[in-house]
C-alpha cells in the first residue's frame, strides 16, 4: 500500500444502508477508510479520481470449499443402478474423486481460478473452510500447513481477501472411532490444527489481507472433548470459529439416537457459543434453535446455491428475521461464485415455499428486499471473517466494486432502485471494478493468467476414467 492517502469520487455510493450523492472517498496508506464524505463540493471532488459508476461495498463470502470448484458442473447426472441413490450423502461420495487426488500445486491453480471468479461476482474476502490436510495416501506432509499455504499463495495471487479456516475432522459418524480410507487426507487433531494455524500466521505476517480462524467440520466428525479444547484453544487466541451443523435432516436424526438431543441445541448447551461463532448451513431448524443462535451473539451462514444443489432445504429466514439473527452468505461448493444470485436465490426460496413476495423485506423490517438481504450479508460477513469489512464507513478496509454504467440490467433504472434491479434482474456480470484495500485489480489480466494452469489441473484431475467418477 502507498504511504499517501488515495481519494475516490462516486457519483453514487451505498453508505449506511442507502444510496448518497457526491461521496468523496478517502484511503489511509493502511488500506482502510479514512474519509466517506457525502455531498462533496465541486472544490473536493476536484482532487479525487471519479469512479465510473454506482459503488457498492465487496461482499465476504463465508463459506468456501476452493477444491470443490474440481466437481462444479460435473455431478449434474443421476446415479444409476437399482439401488442407486441421489442425494448429499451421493454427491458426497462423488466429492471425494477429487478429494483424494488433488495435489497442492492443483489445488493452487484451482483455488486461484476460483478466487478471480468470486472477485468478479462481487466477494473481496473468502473465508476458506479447509479440511485437506494430508497427503493423498493419508501421510502427513513434512510441513503441516502444504495444502493451507496453497490456498494462501491463491489468495495472494489474485488479491483477494482470505480468512483460512483449518479444520477439524476426526471420526466418519457419531458412533465412529475413527475415519474412513476414503476419509484420510482429513485426519487430524486440535494439536495438529493449532500447528497449523501458527505456521500459517508465521508464514504471514505483515500480509494484512490474510486471516486465520478455525473450522469444526461438524459435530459428526469431531468428538464433544476434542470440540470444547478446540473451542477453548479459539477463545484464547480469539480466533472466528465455524462449524457445519443441521444441514441434512439424516445429521439431525443421527445426532438425536446419539445423543437425545438435535445439533444446535446440543451445541448451545454444551459449549459456550458467543459472537466468534458461525453456524454454516443451519438448514434444519427451530424456533427456540434460532432464538438460541441469536442470544448468544453467534451467526449463521447461509449458502443458497449449494443447499439447493445438494437439496438440503430451505433456510428459515422468517423465522430468524423476526428474532434479529445475524446471518452472512457463502458459495460452499462454487456451483455459482456470484453473491448476487446467492440472495437471489435465498429470496426465491422463501417466495417458492411460502407463495409470498418480499419476505426478506417483511423478514428483515426493510422497504426493499434487495438492501435488507444485502446488508444483512455485509454484515454477518464481517463476523464471519473477524476483520472490518462492514462497508463504506471510516476504519472499515476499503473494499468495493463498481458497477458496470452500460450494463443492460441498470439501463434506465431509477437511481434508488439500482441495488433492487441488479439482485432481481442482474446477471452476476454488472461489475466494471473491483477494489480490495483500496487497490484496483486487473481482472482482465488475472482471470488470463489462472485459466490455463486451471485447465492443466482439471485436465490431469479427470483424465484418469478410474478416477473420474462424476458421471
Amino acid at each position: 500500500m502507498n504511504n499517501v492517502a488515495i481519494r475516490f469520487m462516486a457519483d453514487r455510493a451505498w453508505v449506511q444502508g442507502r444510496w448518497e450523492s457526491d461521496v468523496l472517498l478517502e484511503v489511509g496508506a493502511n488500506g482502510l477508510w479514512s474519509l466517506v464524505q457525502v455531498g462533496a463540493t465541486l472544490e473536493q471532488q476536484a482532487s479525487a479520481t471519479r469512479l465510473s459508476g454506482p459503488v457498492l461495498p465487496g461482499l465476504v463470502n463465508a463459506h468456501s470449499h476452493a477444491f470443490q470448484r474440481a466437481i462444479a458442473g460435473l455431478t449434474e447426472r443421476r446415479s444409476m443402478g437399482a439401488h442407486s441413490r441421489d442425494d448429499f450423502w451421493s454427491w458426497r461420495e462423488r466429492m471425494y474423486a477429487v478429494a483424494n487426488r488433488v495435489t497442492p500445486e492443483q489445488l493452487e491453480a484451482i483455488a486461484s481460478q476460483l478466487y478471480a471468479e468470486l472477485l468478479a461476482g462481487g466477494y473481496t474476502q473468502v473465508c476458506e473452510f479447509h479440511y485437506l490436510h494430508n497427503d493423498v495416501d493419508g501421510a502427513a506432509y513434512a510441513k503441516p500447513a502444504e495444502m493451507c499455504l496453497a490456498l494462501v499463495r491463491a489468495a495472494q495471487r489474485t488479491g483477494i481477501g482470505l480468512t483460512l479456516l483449518p479444520t477439524l475432522y476426526m471420526r466418519s459418524g457419531f458412533t465412529a472411532t475413527g475415519l474412513r480410507e476414503d476419509q484420510r487426507r482429513f485426519a487430524s487433531t486440535p494439536d495438529s490444527i493449532a500447528r497449523i494455524v501458527e505456521e500459517v500466521q508465521r508464514h504471514t505476517v505483515g500480509d494484512t489481507a490474510i486471516h486465520v480462524g478455525i473450522a469444526l467440520h461438524s459435530l459428526r466428525a469431531v468428538d464433544p472433548l476434542a470440540l470444547r479444547e478446540m473451542a477453548t484453544y479459539a477463545h484464547s487466541a480469539r480466533l472466528p470459529v465455524h462449524i457445519h451443523i443441521a444441514e441434512q435432516t439424516q445429521e439431525v436424526e443421527d445426532c438425536i439416537s446419539h445423543t437425545g438431543m438435535r445439533p444446535i441445541e446440543w451445541l448451545l448447551e454444551n459449549v459456550s457459543v458467543d459472537v466468534r461463532w458461525n453456524l454454516v448451513h443451519a438448514t434444519h431448524t427451530t424456533p427456540a434453535e434460532l432464538a438460541g443462535i441469536r442470544q448468544t451473539g453467534a451467526a449463521i451462514v447461509i449458502c443458497p446455491t449449494t443447499e439447493a444443489n445438494l437439496g438440503d432445504g430451505v433456510f428459515d429466514l422468517p423465522g430468524y428475521g423476526a428474532v434479529q439473527g445475524n446471518w452472512s452468505i457463502g458459495s460452499d461448493s462454487h456451483v455459482c461464485r456470484s453473491w448476487v444470485e446467492e440472495l437471489r436465490l435465498l429470496e426465491y426460496s422463501q417466495r417458492l415455499s411460502l407463495r409470498k413476495r418480499n419476505v426478506a423485506a417483511q423478514a428483515l423490517q426493510h422497504e426493499s428486499s434487495a438492501a435488507a438481504l444485502f446488508e444483512a450479508a455485509l454484515s454477518g460477513g464481517a463476523m464471519a471473517t473477524g476483520r472490518p469489512l462492514a462497508g463504506i464507513a471510516v476504519g472499515q478496509r476499503a473494499d468495493f466494486v463498481t458497477l458496470h454504467p452500460n450494463s443492460s440490467a441498470l439501463l434506465g433504472i431509477p437511481q434508488d432502485h439500482v441495488l433492487d434491479a441488479l439482485v432481481f434482474s442482474g446477471s452476476g456480470r454488472d461489475f466494471d471494478g473491483v477494489y480490495v484495500g483500496g487497490r484496483q485489480l486487473g481482472m482482465d489480466a488475472l482471470q488470463a493468467a489462472v485459466a490455463t494452469p486451471f485447465v492443466q489441473a482439471m485436465r490431469d484431475l479427470w483424465a484418469n476414467p478410474a478416477g473420474s467418477r462424476c458421471r
